[in-house]
């Protein structure tokens, strides 16, 4: 693939590639789903090796597209018809092409740019014209852009960016001055650190000399900012300056150029092995979103960066950074894959120094990190936690922790090539040149070394049992190990064939391997069972299915085929173009609904695996997969110690804001309390200014009602004035009415019998006019045929006539002029004349048409009443027929009803049989419901007693509460005494203190008697007279203390309290539980007990039910005829059996009986007036006595 273009309505996309070495174009339709072929463009007028470069025209409806060298051809074509409207030859000296381009505002201009190259192009009379000649020196033109119908932005290799204007320079500017001044700092930086190897003297030396020169601008050279993509956008275009850089420039105000705005860097990727270079891309190609949201780059190094438009605008002034689209990618050849069984994941690995380990189901990069060294093997372990690869100097075993790939053994093996971790995961193989070593994952011990192949071993598979390792090399051979002596069990050899791939069948049975010799081979018990032929193709590697029935190759074409097992001989499989190259891996996952492939153009594919009729395949057992991770003790520490630090500085800033609330609540309400007040005012005044309206409203309404008044009477008298003028000009116009309906009537009975007349003169007329035109036609056909023949000599005339007429024309056309400029000139004036005559006479013509129109009305008005009449005729007519279809079903239903009393007095009869059996089984079930209903008696007199304990017991609980609330009070009050005693006692003892030393000191003024009665005086004064004072100043200074000591005493109580008061609501809670319990397992049973109650009573009506018609239907024959005394007793026995309920339920039965016979009695006596249709049934007995009864 080597160009892409999408057109401007976003519609189609045209791929530009090489198939088979030829080069062809296809052209998408992007809006159906999925995407379909449009056209393909294979066969060309001329020559071609690729097209580099692609673009649509503004409609869509063209396409241009330029050739590289040697022939370097630009061709434009309309796609849709896939017609090449025009070629030219763009460079004759093989000079490389990089871009073409449309105008964005004109189908046939076209841009080209290249080494030493910048043309413009325009289509005109079948043919490319060039439109521009170049001025000055030629550039390395890298890019370029349309920003209008005119301008051109383009970019070169040495950081310049020039616009042209209708093909000529109107802007330059260099974006190289940025760079190389970063570039500057960092080396000022870095000097100090590094030494350089090139010394370069002062530009003041003597020394300095041209060679130096020389250097320095070749070093610039190469450091300059190529300029490889350009993209506009509505305020200006973004391209790529440099490395890593892409810059967004916007249209200045004051000149005609450009003014660079923003500066953008790809991230520097952690992961990498050198970080610091890991941002020195090269950026290939820039594109915006329709909208121009964001902003795509791809580079050199196959990743794709994203930057929102918006971010980027917030962010001016900083440098703004790039985000990967999705993921890093490879950006070399794959070279090794493999798959896990626990979990979903694929890790693979690459030239570009990488391991990746993807997640399948969410298309997600879990883990990935760089080495110093190429990475050319991989196996993953079958659990998913560990990855091994192979380097150039050893083989790595290594943990896949949360966030990182960490290594912890590594093993002596160089150069691995291959390696596979065994099915159970216990051992693993790894390849080095042609010697297979196996190792035990578990004690990392050598356990044996497979030595046998001559040549490099390309590839290693394990059995499903582990028993067997199969391998084959470049020396054609294809060996089966047994693992459990290191012995070869098979071999099959064939030097002419390099084998690049092996895979083994679930049952370990057969080997299938594939080489250079364009075959598979199915290879069982050391021979080759099948060779199937690939048809021109070289197989790089095979898989097969866990199921064994199917096998998945990949080519050396990038393509994948899926065909059947066993293999078919005749071209019957899939293939699937996938890759861009050699595919180098394949693995199938462990339940076979995915198929993963890498090839070396670093793209990995995942294929979701279909039977043919589309639908996926069924997992065999649904094994969730695992969720653990790896992670070290150490990290796990960390992350703990930084999760602590966390909590204390969110307890800390809780505090802090805390503390701010506090403030801010403070504040809020000294503001609301003015607020208030200011409120409170302004109420105040508005009270005052509301009475003060309000007065005035009063006075408006009274001069309101007077006016009111005055204009109602008004009114009234202008009311009665209109009225009577009305009925004076109603009966007027009531006796026109009448006049104008007596015309009506008439002139409807004129029109009709004008119309009669009308159609019956249409009809002979129409008669007259076939007999008059039939005779006219025999007349013109004669006449036609005389015509012809006059014709025919007066052509003959007109030739001799033709050229005298010819030369009198010219005379006879000027006197023509003449008359007839007068005849004009005489039909304006009579123009003008009929002009006014038209007005009057389409006033009368309109005024004419509105008297047919309002007759035209008139004759409607009658059709629609016609036609109103004509439908009420049919919907009579059709309920006519819908009373006769009644009457016919009524008879029916008369019949079928009497079918159906015939039939309820057999089984009336049949009840009878069944009435002694029922009354049995009423006693049983009466006997059976006597010991339920005692039970239920039971169990709602345990409830109540229950529900009584639960009364007490929260009786009890209140009592508890107050009795608690009690001693608390009890409680506070002692403590506060004891407080007051404490303090008293203390205040005296320092009273006493204070005492004894000054009387201590009295003692010593006993020799002087005036002294010793001036401190007494003191004495008393102080400790007598201030006495109450001294109590409040002690008790004062030491409050604070015992409030706090006896803060914390209650503090204390109050805990053993709660302590105690939590244990009683435990023990009170699970009685109440276990009581709630025991009672939900009663209502239960009561429930069950009420519903079985429920059935047997219906049980019980329904037999009673049954019963009570049985009597009465033997009730009725005895009332006809004499009883005998043997029947009435049996009645009076059957009627004192029955319980109260039974007997009610029975006379409502009754009841409805007779209702049931009055409406048959009277439907017999409306058949008896009515005529019968059809005969009737034959009478029973039954119904004989019945009718004599109701006679």
């Amino acid at each position: 693939m080597l160009a892409l273009a999408i057109s401007p309505n976003r519609r189609y996309l045209a791929i530009s590639e090489t198939l088979q070495d030829k080069p062809t174009i296809t052209i998408y339709e992007l809006s159906s789903v999925p995407c379909k072929k449009r056209k393909v463009l294979n066969t060309f007028d001329f020559p071609v090796v690729e097209f580099i470069s692609l673009g649509f025209s503004p409609d869509s409806k063209y396409l241009v597209a330029q050739t590289g060298p040697p022939d370097s051809n630009l061709a434009y074509w309309m796609w849709e018809k896939q017609r090449t409207m025009a070629i030219i030859k763009v460079d004759t000296q093989n000079n490389p092409l990089y871009q073409v381009s449309f105008n964005p505002q004109d189908n046939t201009q076209v841009c080209v740019t290249g080494n030493g190259i910048f043309k413009l192009f325009r289509y005109t009379e079948g043919t490319l014209k060039q439109t521009n000649f170049m001025r000055g020196e030629a550039q390395n033109y890298l890019s370029h852009a349309w920003l209008s119908e005119e301008k051109v932005i383009v970019g070169t290799d040495t950081g310049k960016l020039l616009l042209f204007d209708s093909g000529d320079l109107r802007w330059e500017t260099s974006i190289e001055h940025n760079e190389l001044a970063s570039e500057v700092i960092k080396d000022e930086q870095g000097q100090e650190s590094t030494d350089s190897l090139i010394e370069f003297p002062a530009a003041s030396s003597p020394e300095y000399s041209s060679e130096l020169v020389c250097d320095a601008e070749a070093q610039q050279q190469k450091s300059l900012p190529r300029v490889s993509a350009v993209a506009a956008y509505s305020k200006g275009f973004a391209c790529a300056a440099g490395l890593g850089i892409v810059l967004l420039f916007e249209k200045s105000e004051e000149k005609e150029g450009y003014r660079e705005i923003r500066e953008i860097r790809i991230p520097q990727d952690e992961c990498s092995n050198d970080p610091n270079q890991s941002d020195k891309q090269e950026v290939v190609c820039i594109a915006f979103s329709p909208a121009e949201e964001t902003l795509l780059i791809s580079t050199n190094k196959n990743q794709v960066y994203l930057l929102s438009m918006s971010a980027a605008e917030i962010s001016k002034g900083d440098t703004a950074r790039f985000e990967y689209l999705n993921f890093p990618i490879h950006s070399s050849a794959i070279t090794g894959l493999d798959t896990c069984i626990r979990k979903p994941l694929v890790a693979t690995c690459s030239l570009d120094k990488s391991v990746r380990i993807w997640n399948y189901e969410t298309n997600a990069l879990d883990l990935y990190k760089e080495y110093q060294e190429e990475a050319y093997a991989l196996a993953l372990h079958p659990s998913g936690l560990y990855v091994l690869v192979g380097f150039a100097d050893k083989l790595r075993l290594m943990n896949l922790l949360i966030d990182d790939i960490r290594a912890f053994k590594d093993f002596t093996v160089r150069g691995c090539r291959e390696c596979a971790f065994s099915t159970g995961g216990h051992l693993f193989a790894a390849v080095n040149g042609n010697v297979i070593h196996i190792y035990s994952s578990t004690t990392f011990d050598n356990v044996i070394n497979l030595k046998g192949h001559n040549g490099k071993v390309r590839a290693v598979v394990w059995s499903m049992d582990d028993y067997k390792l199969v391998s084959c090399g470049t020396d054609g051979a294809v060996y089966e190990w047994n693992l459990q002596n290191g012995k070869r069990e098979s071999e099959c050899v064939l030097k002419s064939c390099s084998y690049s791939g092996v895979a083994i069948s679930p049952d370990s049975k057969v080997v299938f391997a594939v080489g250079s010799d364009h075959s598979i081979k199915e290879i069982c018990d050391s021979s080759i069972l099948r060779e199937v032929p690939t048809f021109d193709v070289v197989y790089t590697c095979i898989v097969v299915a866990h199921s064994g029935r199917m096998v998945f190759t990949g080519t050396s074409t990038g393509t994948i085929r899926s065909m059947k097992y066993p293999l078919p001989v005749h071209k019957e499989f899939n293939e699937y173009q996938a890759h861009a190259g050699p595919v180098t891996k394949m693995s199938l996952t462990s339940d076979d609904q995915f198929l993963l492939t890498s090839a070396e153009d670093g793209c990995i594919i995942i294929w979701k695996v279909y039977d043919k009729e589309g639908r996926g395949l069924k997992r065999e057992r649904d094994v969730p997969y695992s969720d653990e991770v790896l992670i070290t003790r150490t990290d796990m520490e960390e992350k703990t110690q930084v999760m602590l630090e966390l909590k204390t500085r969110v307890e800390e800033l809780k505090m802090e804001n805390e503390y701010q609330l506090r403030l801010k609540d403070m504040n809020y309400n000294e503001k609301i309390k003015e607020l208030t007040e200011k409120f409170i005012q302004e109420m105040e005044s508005l009270k005052t200014k509301n009475q003060v309206l309000k007065t005035e409203k009063e006075k408006q309404e009274m001069q309101h009602q007077e006016q009111l008044t005055e204009l109602i009477e008004k009114q009234s008298r202008e009311v009665q004035d209109l009225e009577s003028g009305n009925n004076q000009k109603l009966l007027l116009e009531y006796e026109k009415y009448q006049e104008l309906q007596m015309k009506s009537q008439r002139m409807q009975e004129e029109y009709e019998k004008q119309l009669h007349e009308m159609e019956e003169s249409k009809s002979q007329a129409m008669e007259e006019l076939t007999e008059y035109y039939e005779a006219k036609l025999l007349e013109r056909t004669t006449m036609l045929e005389e015509a012809q023949d006059d014709a025919r000599q007066q052509l003959r005339e007109f030739e001799e006539t033709k050229k005298q007429i010819e030369e009198d024309e010219d005379r006879e056309i000027q006197d023509i002029k003449i008359k007839y400029e007068r005849r004009l000139r005489e039909e304006r004036e009579s123009n003008l004349r009929l002009k006014g005559e038209t007005g009057i006479m389409r006033k009368k013509f309109n005024s004419l048409q509105k008297e047919i129109e309002e007759r035209c009305s008139d004759i409607e008005g009658m059709k629609v009443e016609q036609q109103k009449l004509q439908g009420i005729i049919k919907a009579l007519e059709k309920d006519i027929l819908g009373l006769k279809r009644e009457i016919q079903e009524r008879d029916e239903t008369i019949q079928d009803k009497e079918k159906r009393i015939y039939d309820l007095k057999k089984k009336n009869q049949e009840l009878e049989k069944f009435k002694f059996v029922l009354d049995y089984k009423i006693k049983e079930l009466k006997k059976q419901i006597e010991p339920r209903e005692n039970d239920i008696k039971n169990m709602k007199e345990q409830i109540q007693e229950m529900e009584g304990e639960l009364e007490r017991f929260h009786k009890q609980n209140t009592q508890l509460e107050l009795n608690i609330a009690e001693l608390r009070l009890k409680l506070r009050a002692t403590d506060r005494e004891m407080h007051k005693e404490m303090q008293k006692e203390r205040d005296m003892e320092a009273l006493m203190k204070r005492l004894k030393t000054d009387l201590h000191n009295c003692v010593g003024l006993i020799q002087e008697p005036k002294k010793l009665k001036e401190s007494i005086k003191d004495i008393y004064e102080k400790y007598v007279q201030k006495a109450d004072m001294v109590e409040i100043v002690g008790v004062d200074t030491d409050l604070h203390q015992e409030y706090t000591r006896q803060r914390e005493h209650l503090e204390r109580n109050l805990a053993t309290l709660k302590k105690k008061v939590i244990k009683e609501s435990e023990i009170h809670r699970a009685d109440y539980v276990r009581i709630m319990q025991e009672n939900v397992i009663l209502i239960k049973e009561i429930n069950d007990l009420r519903k079985e109650l429920k059935v047997t009573r219906i049980q019980v009506h329904d037999l009673q039910s049954a019963l009570g018609l049985l009597r009465k239907r033997k009730k009725q024959p005895a009332e006809s005829t004499a009883p005998s005394p043997d029947q009435q007793s049996s009645s009076v026995t059957l009627r004192l059996n029955p319980e109260e309920e039974a007997e009610r339920i029975i006379e409502m039965q009754r009841l409805e009986i007779r209702n049931l016979r009055d409406q048959m009695q009277g439907q017999e006596k409306a058949l008896a007036l009515r005529p019968t249709s059809g005969g009737k049934l034959p009478m029973l007995e039954l119904d004989k006595g019945s009718g004599i009864q109701s006679q």
